[in-house]
């Protein structure tokens, strides 16, 4: 059986997927992980795994005189598997993510976003192959509309707090989000009922009833 200590982010990409981990997390009592709002895979079918970078964003209504003085240092500081959390509380006031944000946490090494909110430049985006999560679409620009009011700091989607460094899964299930405090033993049980659900679903195509493989092996 592998180590939740040797279970490495290559792993939890090839072989778990988002509702295995909130299962896992809900078996130990952290039972509010995955905001319920839709989010759409806008640009790549690519499931995103990582660690949360974030980023707070408001409304503005008046003209910003240091427009997106705070996203882009947010985006210049990414650093390899992280993933950009934006969390704008599903306003749809602009695109606040686009073609030239992809490309400067790109460069440092960033695996995908997670927008809780539009963003545009979808098919210049897609054509690099970069995996944005996000409620919707729109053409505004950001300036004047929305920026960032602070990053690096706990945030929320829906309810669920995002902490910078928390590990971040979402595929076209969801989005989930691991709390540092109980990552390693929410990883072992993913691990655990992914290789569990295998034996089941191997059961079942040889013809045993789901009944049956319920009762053998307690796993749905």
């Amino acid at each position: 059986m592998t180590s939740s200590l040797k279970i490495t982010l290559q792993q939890i990409r090839e072989h778990m997927y988002s509702a295995v981990i909130c299962d896992a997390l809900d078996s130990i009592g952290h039972t509010h992980q995955s905001p319920r709002s839709q989010f759409q895979q806008l640009t790549t079918q690519q499931m995103i795994v990582g660690r949360c970078r974030t980023t707070l964003w408001a409304d503005m209504f008046h003209e910003d005189p240091e427009p997106y003085a705070l996203e882009l240092k947010s985006v210049d500081s990414c650093q390899p598997d992280d993933v950009l959390i934006a969390a704008a509380g599903g306003s749809m006031r602009s695109g606040i993510w686009g073609e030239l944000l992809t490309t400067a946490v790109r460069n440092g090494g960033c695996v995908g976003a997670i927008i809780d909110g539009a963003v545009r430049d979808v098919a210049k985006i897609r054509a690099i192959d970069f995996p944005v999560v996000a409620r919707s679409r729109c053409l505004y620009d950001s300036k004047d509309r929305q920026r960032v009011i602070d990053c690096d700091v706990p945030v929320e989607i829906d309810g669920v707090t995002f902490s910078p460094g928390d590990l971040v899964v979402a595929d076209e299930d969801g989005v989930v989000v691991i709390p540092q405090a109980v990552e390693a033993q929410a990883l072992q049980l993913a691990w655990e009922k992914v290789h569990a659900e295998n034996e089941v679903r191997d059961a079942i195509r040889a013809g045993m009833k789901a009944v049956d493989a319920y009762e053998k092996y307690g796993v749905l």
